[in-house]
């Protein structure tokens, strides 16, 4: 492959927030990191409580501490994909045989996202929690730092295609900015969210409803982009967007 499409990784970024292994949980992490709680009346509008914080001061607030919680699993994304990437570099001689394995790999994680086949083990769920969020703005990062950790079925097979990607790279660093507009598309969303809580869960039942069409969207994606890896074609913008 001559080039990796910084665009597909941010798009794989953009689908595994909607996963439904992540979106259900984007109400939680935001009360975690901002402080701010929520209530849903069925005949009223969702409310988020801000504890009696000022709402410039209560903007503020969520801003850094969202911006901090993105670089905390922005900082771990893009040194798996500094890892992936020099691990490339050191196989270099099998990467015709990488990048037909890779290829099959990313088609399998398609299918399995898809539901025509199932792999028990990425069925196994692993999430780390924190108690308590430590004091400040580095607590936010050191809890995006975590979220990181804490993979599921639906955004590991994603995540695991951007690092294959990531291993064909020629240089650690295309690695590291393929990880970097990866995390980008996980964490725009997120960030817009955190600044429109009571939109998102006014709208979250509906969203949820389409859900299996986003797991859709996601499998099928990655099955375009296994193909073109499996059959040598540059991954590059205009080779998918052109």
């Amino acid at each position: 492959m001559e080039q990796i499409s910084l665009i597909s990784a941010f798009i794989a970024g953009i689908l595994s927030f909607f996963s439904p292994c992540i979106l259900p949980l984007i109400p939680s992490y935001v009360s975690f990191i901002t402080g701010v709680t929520f209530s849903y009346d069925a005949e009223k509008p969702v409310r988020a409580h801000r504890d009696g914080a000022h709402r410039d001061a209560h903007l503020q607030l969520t801003i850094i501490n969202s911006l901090s919680f993105i670089a905390g699993f922005s900082f771990v994304f893009v040194i798996f994909g500094a890892a992936a990437s020099t691990a490339g570099q050191v196989f270099m001689d099998y990467k015709e045989v990488i990048r037909l394995i890779g290829g099959l790999l990313i088609i399998v994680f398609a299918l399995f996202i898809i539901g025509i086949i199932k792999i028990p083990f990425l069925n196994f769920e692993t999430r780390f929690h924190l108690k308590s969020k430590p004091a400040g703005y580095f607590g936010s990062f050191v809890a995006g730092v975590v979220f990181s950790a804490g993979w599921t079925p639906c955004v590991g097979p994603i995540l695991g295609s951007i690092l294959v990607l990531a291993a064909h790279e020629e240089s650690v660093y295309r690695g590291m900015l393929l990880l970097g507009a990866y995390s980008l598309g996980l964490g725009i969303p997120f960030f817009i969210t955190s600044l429109s809580i009571n939109s998102f869960l006014a709208y979250y039942k509906k969203l949820n409803r389409h859900i299996k069409y986003i797991n859709l969207a996601a499998g099928l994606f990655l099955l375009i982009v296994g193909i073109l890896l499996l059959v040598n074609v540059a991954l590059s913008s205009s080779a998918l967007f052109y």
